[in-house]
């Protein structure tokens, strides 16, 4: 099923095969669906991937395929990128990476470049509150946009690249979670949907390149390396357009 959809101001294309869809997707609905009736109250879903992978366009694609999988519940997708700090902080804040003092804008998207305990915040108020604003990323404006969505939905997946990071101030974000996904991809194809998106925002291809290898791959990485076990784990293929369980070895 091709799936087209607006992520953070840019136009996403993406494509889920049948066998993705009925083998992993409907039977993960049915199954949140029973997880809400049985809590009898919100289901937070923490969906945790590298940058690249597609975390939140399958978060987005979730929520519409439950329409018909289990209209009866609203699925809502909703991402932690509205959390980045400001472009303006970023630009006067800097950090030290190998001895050598980082402009913060030259790692965006690193955890440092987040304001976690506002991000905390709000998910405390997301497990408390019936109703709850939320913000969301521009990325044409390079920007987050404050209050930009109510959330309502009775169960709320919630998608990030640190959700399951194993480091201090991050590893506690699981504990607010009734379930948890983790999306992992090979480096290879996250570094070239990496690069193919910034271009998107109008930056020219040197510099993309420079940004995604210096920046980007480091955050990848970490991801790689430091995410915690899911409930659920799943892997893309090679060609981007298939999900698998992922197996273990």
């Amino acid at each position: 099923m091709e799936y087209s959809v607006n992520i953070n101001g840019l136009d996403i294309k993406a494509y889920y095969s049948d066998k993705s869809i009925k083998e992993i997707l409907m039977p993960l609905l049915k199954g949140l669906s029973d997880l809400y009736k049985e809590k009898g109250s919100r289901v937070l879903v923490m969906l945790a991937a590298p940058p690249g992978a597609g975390k939140s366009t399958l978060a987005s694609f979730l929520e519409y395929l439950a329409e018909d999988i289990i209209p009866e519940i609203k699925v809502q997708a909703i991402g932690m990128d509205g959390f980045h700090r400001r472009q303006e902080y970023l630009l006067s804040h800097g950090v030290e990476i190998d001895g050598r003092n980082i402009q913060m804008v030259k790692i965006k998207g690193a955890p440092i470049t987040f304001d976690l305990e506002k991000f905390k915040d709000k998910i405390k108020e997301l497990k408390t509150n019936d109703v709850c604003k939320w913000p969301i990323y521009d990325r044409m404006a390079h920007n987050p946009i404050e209050d930009a969505l109510n959330v309502d939905g009775d169960i709320v997946i919630l998608e990030g690249n640190y959700l399951l990071l194993d480091m201090e101030g991050w590893r506690d974000l699981k504990d607010n979670a009734d379930y948890t996904i983790c999306l992992s991809a090979d480096e290879k194809l996250l570094r070239e949907r990496l690069i193919e998106r910034k271009i998107m925002t109008g930056v020219d291809r040197e510099n993309t390149v420079k940004f995604v290898d210096f920046s980007d791959m480091a955050n990848v990485r970490l991801c790689v390396n430091k995410t915690m076990k899911a409930d659920l784990e799943l892997i893309l293929s090679e060609g981007g357009t298939e999900i698998f369980p992922e197996v273990k070895t």
